[in-house]
């Protein structure tokens, strides 16, 4: 259908083109033949150049992107296009519906099947990831925060997503939405923009500077003696000097140093609990004499 339709814009504009060309060309300067004769060669020749390029062309687009492309009195839409890593991720979900996102959310079709392929799957983890991804798909169309289209769009002779995304990206003039750190760089090296989630989740982190206070779960032991380990709300990791005896607990700790990581950020601290001179199973033991 793309292709048809392709072709016949293609032929339409050749037939124009030939027509200019017609009216500006003295046909009497060539003799070998009548001017009625080279007027429909020169329509010919337009519009067979015109449809073929048309239907080459209509291939590669989507006339629903089209479409939605000049919505809205002719204003151009600001596409961002979901990636497969992003949609199984779900966190893209809870910032449309934050209202931070504008614009219209393309989800190509090739995606979609990668999606299906995954919830299809023999292995119980991927098939989750999958259905995770269909039902995140489910939830941010059925909001009312952005628009959401699902993009024809295919490109057979590429054959890997990746480049099939940035491709779709660049037609569109539009943005990527990921986490995959490699999509990233490509997108970046070939001049396609990239918002990345995990990048806007480290971003949003709160700033703490060494000597601040704060107040942690230790959730189980650390790798060096005696020091405990707890998560922020957001995730991020915090290692404590002298709390292997506080797991459990909710403890007040103050943030000795922070290490900025490619996964994000990690602090460091020490218990501000009282008794923590020494840990119980270090303290002396009478002996019998």
């Amino acid at each position: 259908m793309n292709a048809l339709l392709g072709g016949l814009a293609g032929l339409l504009i050749g037939g124009a083109a030939a027509g200019v060309v017609v009216g500006l060309l003295p046909l009497d300067m060539f003799s070998f033949a009548p001017p009625i004769a080279i007027q429909g060669f020169l329509f010919l020749l337009f519009g067979y150049t015109g449809m073929a390029i048309g239907a080459a062309r209509g291939e590669r687009f989507s006339l629903s992107s089209l479409r939605a492309a000049w919505a809205e009195g002719g204003q151009k839409q600001n596409f961002k296009i979901l990636d497969t890593s992003v949609i199984i991720d779900g966190r893209i979900a809870d910032v449309c519906e934050t209202g931070f996102l504008d614009g219209t959310l393309v989800v190509p079709q090739f995606v979609l099947r990668e999606l299906q392929y995954i919830a299809d799957s023999q292995d119980s983890l991927k098939r989750n990831r999958g259905r995770k991804g269909l039902d995140i798909l489910q939830r941010i169309k059925k909001g009312p925060e952005v628009k959401v289209l699902i993009s024809e769009a295919d490109f057979p002779e590429i054959k890997d997503v990746d480049m099939k995304l940035i491709e779709l990206a660049k037609q569109l003039g539009g943005k990527i939405i990921t986490n995959d750190f490699n999509l990233n760089k490509v997108a970046e090296l070939r001049g396609v923009q990239v918002l990345n989630i995990n990048s806007l989740a480290n971003s949003l982190k709160p700033v703490v500077l060494p000597g601040e206070s704060m107040k942690v779960f230790i959730l189980k032991e650390g790798k060096e003696a005696n020091q405990g380990v707890g998560y922020l709300d957001d995730g991020t990791m915090v290692v404590v000097d002298n709390a292997k005896r506080h797991i459990g607990r909710n403890i007040e700790i103050t943030v000795t140093s922070v290490l900025q990581t490619t996964a994000g950020k990690m602090f460091f601290g020490k218990s501000d609990t009282a008794d923590e001179a020494t840990p119980i199973d270090q303290r002396p033991r009478r002996t019998g004499a």
